[in-house]
């Protein structure tokens, strides 16, 4: 081996050497750290414009013998709305109406002030007395969804109810409607890819969709624009007509659903046909439901351990409860729809109406009280505190009184029918809803939370 050669092998095993050394080094001294904190940016979008559609006109179907097919307006709707205190006016929209020849059905919105989404609110009733139709109805004006459930009405005979979807948007939307019923879910092809042009309206008979089905559920899914959706119900005995409902949207699949109240009229030693309807979308699971008074603490009624089987809707009978006002609470593993119908009776002068369950309101919000007999906001603390909420009419501008809720419960305030109030739930959260209770006139309507102005988002590069 030469000299050379032994030098560059002394020189490389002395390099190892080093390396080695250096390595467990840095390995084994503790370093001092520094940590670095991920670059965000805190944005707060556009509000959008506030929107609200109304359900219109009562239809009739079935009148002409020529054409039994043909729709008819059989009673035009009473509206209230209105904006807070202080901002401007709604602007008032056309929605055209699917019945040829009739007015068209109203919309409202409001633009956003000052970067905040303008609170609006509007409800609606109607009364119709006829040889062929009979009954009260009262629902709020809501605004379009992407999803939207129905869970009321029947595709029994006797019943004539009728699927109503409206677009008050400028983009045409494409609906689906799935159904729920014994054998689960179905998609009908009356229910597939239905056009809903921007400022149109479409509508569907049940029995196109359900046929036979005493307890159905409907989703409407609505791709490109979402939609206003309700459900018309009417029903006739032996040729003499028992009610009519419009509304029969209910809140989205939760573990937890309450119905804030729900009228029994008639009750006693005669059962009034009350009672809840649940469906489990997607998962088996157990449920239970409890009814109790409006303001009070002690259960008329408790259905534990209720079995429900995914896409197969179930009713629960409810007792024939006493006269008076009853909040629902439903309780699940897994999420579910809830809603409650009652009826005064059945016979001629009666009527019935389908309750939906509510949403959580976290924010002041503005509601609307149509036009009806005995009109009550019923107010439910879902919390565990005692929530000291605040109730204003005139949407905020007239005198203020605060409402204590305890934790839990439940309270009912009297209210005026064409006014509009705003609710305060002062840092506290509530469900609401609006009933209208007389021997011939029965509905009610849960209160849409007012959307906060837009909350910030954080982005996170990556």
């Amino acid at each position: 081996m030469t000299a050379a050669r032994r030098i560059r092998r002394g020189a490389g095993a002395v390099v190892s050497l080093l390396i080695v050394a250096g390595t467990f080094f840095v390995v084994t001294t503790p370093w001092e750290s520094v940590e670095r904190s991920t670059l965000s940016i805190t944005t707060r979008p556009e509000p959008a414009t506030s929107v609200l559609s109304c359900d219109g006109p009562i239809v009739a179907a079935g009148r002409d013998v020529d054409d039994p097919g043909a729709l008819q307006v059989a009673a035009g709707a009473q509206i209230v709305s209105g904006t807070a205190a202080g901002t401007p006016e709604p602007v008032v929209g056309e929605i055209a109406s699917a019945i040829e020849g009739a007015d068209p059905t109203p919309s409202f919105s409001a633009e956003p002030v000052d970067r905040v989404r303008a609170d609006l609110a509007a409800a609606q009733s109607a009364r119709v007395s006829a040889d062929d139709l009979a009954g009260f109805t009262a629902s709020t004006c809501a605004p379009p969804a992407m999803e939207t459930w129905l869970a009321a009405g029947s595709g029994l005979t006797g019943a004539s109810d009728l699927v109503v979807i409206a677009n008050p948007g400028d983009v045409a939307a494409r609906v689906d409607l799935t159904v729920f019923g014994v054998d689960g879910r179905v998609a009908p092809d009356a229910g597939a890819n239905i056009l809903v042009p921007a400022g149109e309206q479409r509508i569907i008979p049940l029995a196109a969709l359900a046929l036979g089905e005493a307890s159905p559920v409907v989703l409407v899914s609505a791709t490109q624009a979402p939609v206003q959706a309700i459900l018309q119900s009417t029903l006739t005995r032996t040729l003499v007509p028992v009610g009519v409902d419009q509304g029969g949207a209910t809140g989205l699949p939760q573990t937890s659903q309450t119905i804030p109240a729900f009228s029994a009229v008639g009750g006693g030693d005669e059962p009034t046909d009350t009672t809840v309807r649940l469906l489990a979308p997607s998962d088996d699971t157990t449920a239970s439901v409890t009814v109790t008074p409006v303001g009070g603490s002690m259960t008329a009624a408790s259905f534990p351990d209720l079995a429900l089987t995914a896409g197969v809707p179930i009713e629960v009978d409810l007792d024939a409860l006493p006269e008076g006002r009853y909040r629902i609470e439903v309780q699940a593993d897994a999420p579910v729809v809830a809603a409650a119908h009652a009826s005064t009776g059945a016979d001629a002068g009666s009527d019935f109406a389908w309750y939906g369950t509510a949403d959580d309101i976290g924010v002041p919000t503005l509601v609307a009280v149509a036009d009806g007999p005995r009109p009550q906001l019923a107010l439910v603390n879902p919390g565990a505190d005692e929530v000291a909420a605040v109730l204003a009419g005139d949407a905020g501008a007239g005198e203020p009184r605060e409402i204590r809720v305890p934790a839990g419960g439940s309270v009912s305030v009297d209210v005026a029918a064409g006014a509009l109030y705003r609710l305060d739930p002062a840092g506290g959260t509530l469900r609401a809803s609006v009933t209208f209770t007389a021997s011939d006139a029965i509905a009610g309507y849960a209160v849409v939370p007012a959307d906060a102005a837009a909350a910030p988002v954080e982005v996170r590069p990556r």
